[in-house]
């Protein structure tokens, strides 16, 4: 979410999202409150500071370190503090382990995700870290199923080799498939509910995912290519949940709430599927955060998706 103010942030999306709230980010705040040092925070044993450029590994817990858990409790305050007498699914975020390792960098400035031993310590860290917040939500909010969402933006490029070492000139080696899926795997399992990985890339590898135990694929419906809808349609006749974005991150006119779903419904068709499956298998999101939109615009967004979800609901066909 933009802006600064959890309080604001947690009653805007409590308020948009009675049956599924979620815990808010705001990066706006600075270092410690982005996607990669919030859940830099949470580890277990590991500790970061900020850099020139980028996040990188310490030996013990400094300013950095303090102020993400500092601002990740004060989320936490505003969450409780909206959320009393709440009963029902609550979603909860962190970074993968797989964007974690190639956003993180080690003592001499290369990311983790080049020493495969770092990243198996990486990723225990991470789900030890995880465990002990869904453990805190759930103390916070006795009431609330907490669904664990994974964001993987890294991901395909981890599997395809992408990722650029701190020099620029190369790229660090593909991630085996297997070993990238066993990570995924362990990090889900820290948790006793649902569990969500999402990417705001294209090619999303859904199958892999599906291996790994993900009962949700987060993504951003306008990068979905022909080449993906035959595994898509195979993770919802598997019960797969799909959460689409379908409303953009920035700001932007929208269209009808029913003109957002027609793609969805569009696609529901030509892969056979069958429309009454549509509310239950599918969650209407935005594409990929609303960090860099304006607060009007953000409150439009989360409002234009519960519209739209109401539209596809009593509208399936």
């Amino acid at each position: 979410m933009p802006g600064i103010d959890a309080r604001e942030s947690a009653k805007t999306v409590i308020g948009s999202f009675e049956s599924f709230p979620c815990l808010p980010e705001l990066p706006a705040r600075g270092p410690g409150a982005d996607m990669l040092g919030r859940s830099i925070g949470m580890l277990v044993e590991m500790y970061a500071h900020v850099e020139p450029s980028g996040w990188r590994v310490s030996d013990r817990p400094g300013r950095d370190t303090r102020r993400a858990r500092s601002w990740l409790g004060e989320d936490l305050d505003a969450l409780e503090e909206f959320t009393q007498g709440y009963q029902g699914p609550l979603k909860v975020q962190a970074v993968g382990p797989w964007t974690l390792a190639a956003g993180l960098e080690l003592r001499g400035g290369e990311a983790v995700l080049g020493d495969p031993g770092a990243c198996r310590d990486l990723a225990a860290s991470l789900a030890e870290g995880l465990r002990a917040h869904l453990a805190e939500v759930r103390r916070r909010v006795p009431g609330a199923q907490v669904v664990l969402q994974l964001d993987e933006p890294s991901l395909v490029s981890v599997l395809r080799g992408g990722v650029r070492t701190a020099s620029g000139y190369r790229t660090h080696r593909a991630v085996d498939r297997q070993v990238v899926e066993g990570a995924l795997r362990d990090v889900m399992a820290v948790g006793d509910g649902p569990a969500i990985v999402h990417t705001c890339a294209p090619d999303v590898p859904v199958a892999l995912l599906r291996r790994a135990g993900a009962s949700g694929i987060s993504f951003d419906f306008s990068l979905l290519t022909e080449r993906d809808e035959e595994a898509v349609g195979e993770a919802v006749e598997d019960g797969i949940q799909l959460f689409a974005g379908v409303v953009p991150g920035t700001d932007t006119a929208l269209s009808d709430p029913a003109g957002s779903v027609m793609g969805v419904r569009t696609l529901w068709r030509r892969l056979g599927l069958n429309p009454g499956t549509l509310a239950e298998s599918l969650v209407l999101t935005p594409a990929c955060g609303l960090a860099g939109a304006s607060p009007e615009y953000a409150r439009t967004a989360l409002a234009h998706c519960a519209r739209a979800a109401r539209s596809l609901a009593d509208n399936p066909e």
